[in-house]
C-alpha cells in the first residue's frame, strides 16, 4: 500500500525488452539508500506498484531493477517508458507512517490524457480526460491518484475532470513537465470504488 506522497524522482537507465516484448527489465536510478531497499520489495513507480528484483549502487547512485510485465505495459503509460524517462517513486508503506495523501495501492486503473493546462502565479490547473467506466469514481473535492501523485478533484464535467497542482508538488514531482497531450497513469479512490460496488449489489 501507498500514500500517493512521491518521496523521489528516478530515472530509467537501462531498458531491455525481454521474452518478445512482453516483459521489460528497467534499471531506475534514484536516491534512496541502497542498504533499505530489499529484493522482493516494492516500489510505485509514477502509480504502478513493481517488485525489486535486484539493486546496487553505481557512480554514487542507487539503482534497482523491476519488471515491467505484458499487462503493466497493456494498461499503463509504461509502454512509453523509455531511456531517460523520469518516474515518480514511492516506497511502499510501514505500519506507523503518515498517511499524507490517501490510501493507494499502486494498480493503476487505466490512462487519462491531458486536456489542457492552464498556467497561474506559482501554480498550474490540469484539465484532463479518462473513459466514462473510470469517470464515474471520480467526483468533486474527492481524491485521486495521477502518475502516482495523491491530488484533490476540483472540477468534475461528464468523462473531464480538473486538479489544481500547488507550487511544492510541481517541484518535487514529474508534474511540472505536463503538457496537453500527453497520457498519465489514473488509480481511483478505493473509496468510492467499494462504494460504487455496494451500490450496484444493492439494487
Amino acid at each position: 500500500m501507498f500514500t500517493g506522497i512521491v518521496t523521489d524522482i528516478g530515472e530509467i537507465v537501462s531498458f531491455t525488452p525481454v521474452v518478445q516484448g512482453q516483459l521489460h527489465r528497467l534499471r531506475i536510478a534514484c536516491s534512496y539508500d541502497q542498504t533499505t531497499i530489499a529484493d522482493g520489495a516494492s516500489i510505485a513507480s509514477n502509480g504502478v506498484c513493481l517488485t525489486v528484483v535486484a539493486s546496487g549502487v553505481a557512480g554514487g547512485k542507487t539503482w534497482y531493477d523491476v519488471d515491467a510485465a505484458a499487462e503493466t505495459l497493456a494498461l499503463t503509460t509504461a509502454k512509453h517508458w523509455k531511456l531517460g524517462t523520469k518516474l515518480n517513486l514511492e516506497r511502499a508503506l510501514k505500519i506507523g507512517d503518515e498517511l499524507g495523501g490517501h490510501i493507494v495501492a499502486g494498480h493503476v486503473d487505466g490512462i487519462a490524457t491531458i486536456v489542457s493546462r492552464e498556467d497561474l502565479p506559482d501554480m498550474a490547473r490540469f484539465e484532463l480526460s479518462t473513459t466514462r467506466e473510470l469517470a464515474r469514481f471520480i467526483a468533486t473535492k474527492g481524491s485521486i491518484t495521477l502518475d502516482g501523485v495523491s491530488l484533490t478533484v476540483n472540477s468534475v464535467k461528464d468523462v473531464t475532470f480538473t486538479v489544481l497542482i500547488i507550487p511544492h508538488t510541481l517541484e518535487v514531482t514529474t508534474i511540472g513537465g505536463w503538457k496537453a497531450g500527453s497520457e498519465v497513469n489514473i488509480e481511483v479512490d478505493l473509496m468510492a470504488r467499494y462504494a460504487a460496488r455496494l451500490t450496484e449489489m444493492t439494487v
